[in-house]
């Protein structure tokens, strides 16, 4: 049975409410932490809270809801609450990160926009901080495509930060997800924002940096997404550019360099479970958004059990030539493999 979010603050709650010297028995629990867990409100004031914040249109995701990110559910320690603007689909585990410096030059601005909308129409979330610089220009881009983006704050989604992104975060709100999990008020904080950020990347099935320093926040979100076992890839820039300097780094230690939306959607392997698509259909793989009609006539008829391609054609409706030609693209797409003779599986 779930839980929902009042019983879980419930049970928190009889949890605090133990007497002082039991919970200094709790391993890491000093005098600081003692004080400010016998502040804790009582349950009646928590659903004040939970109904008012409800009236401002904010909402609330436990794990083990249906509108949890899946990706997120699987990381270590997956946040335990999520406040939302906006609403999170099923569809939005199709997702890549797009992130970077917020200083960043017209090069890097124009690149992160031709990704997003590019990875937008192919049917891809854009995830990103709605930071100043390369994180404002994936999210306008998505949204300029006609395609779903979320924005994972630092702060609270009741205070939006920087202020001046404060309508495009409405305009997120209405066409994905603004989200946070700081409570609703709560300020932007220095040691916040590595925290987002491994929320940033454990919701997408990739990272891509577009311009970053050395020091940049972009690069924790790219270490975060290799310890997660999420793919990274790097936008090249100039040799004497220093926002450039952290992007080139991460290709030098092995992510994928990329110039196009292809060079992204070339190296992304098989998804864990089939996953739901924008237009209802559900896909294996994500290549599989970018299918022309005869392709995925074709690819319909293949399973992971090895078929002749003589039950292909006949399955398919198409000629032997068309199959034939349409098969060798998928080969080179990684989706299907020939085994011996004339029989071919799903990879």
């Amino acid at each position: 049975m779930r839980v929902t979010l009042l019983e879980h603050f419930s049970t928190a709650y009889q949890v605090f409410s133990a007497a002082p010297a039991e919970l200094r028995k709790i391993t890491g629990v000093g005098v600081k932490l003692l004080r400010e867990v016998q502040q804790a409100p009582p349950p009646e004031a928590i659903q004040v809270q939970l109904d008012q914040w409800q009236s401002q249109g904010i909402g609330t995701c436990l794990p083990g809801d249906a509108t949890y990110p899946q990706l997120l559910s699987q990381l270590d320690t997956p946040p335990g609450l999520l406040f939302t603007r906006g609403e999170l689909l099923a569809t939005d585990q199709l997702a890549l990160a797009i992130v970077g410096t917020r200083h960043c030059t017209q090069y890097g601005k124009l690149m992160a926009e031709r990704l997003a909308a590019g990875l937008s129409r192919a049917g891809y979330t854009i995830i990103s901080g709605l930071a100043r610089g390369i994180d404002a220009a994936a999210h306008q881009a998505a949204l300029s495509a006609g395609g779903r983006t979320i924005a994972v704050l630092g702060s609270g989604v009741a205070n939006i930060y920087p202020p001046e992104h404060a309508e495009l975060a409405v305009e997120i709100s209405r066409q994905g997800a603004v989200i946070s999990e700081s409570q609703p008020a709560a300020l932007p904080m220095k040691g916040s924002f590595p925290q987002r950020n491994r929320i940033i990347s454990g919701m997408a099935l990739g990272v891509i940096v577009v311009e970053a320093d050395t020091g940049s926040g972009a690069l924790i979100t790219a270490r975060h997404a290799q310890e997660q076992g999420r793919e990274i890839f790097a936008v090249p820039g100039r040799a004497d550019s220093r926002v450039s300097r952290g992007c080139h780094r991460l290709i030098r230690d092995g992510a994928k360099l990329v110039e196009t939306v292809d060079d992204v959607l070339e190296e992304l392997g098989p998804l864990v479970a089939r996953t739901p698509t924008i237009s209802g259909t559900e896909i294996q793989h994500p290549a599989e958004l970018q299918l022309s009609d005869p392709e995925k006539a074709v690819l319909a008829t293949i399973g992971s059990e090895a078929i002749s391609i003589d039950q292909v054609i006949s399955a398919s409706g198409l000629s032997a030539p068309q199959v034939l030609s349409t098969l060798s693209v998928l080969e080179m797409r990684r989706l299907v493999r020939r085994g011996s003779g004339q029989m071919v599986q799903r990879r």
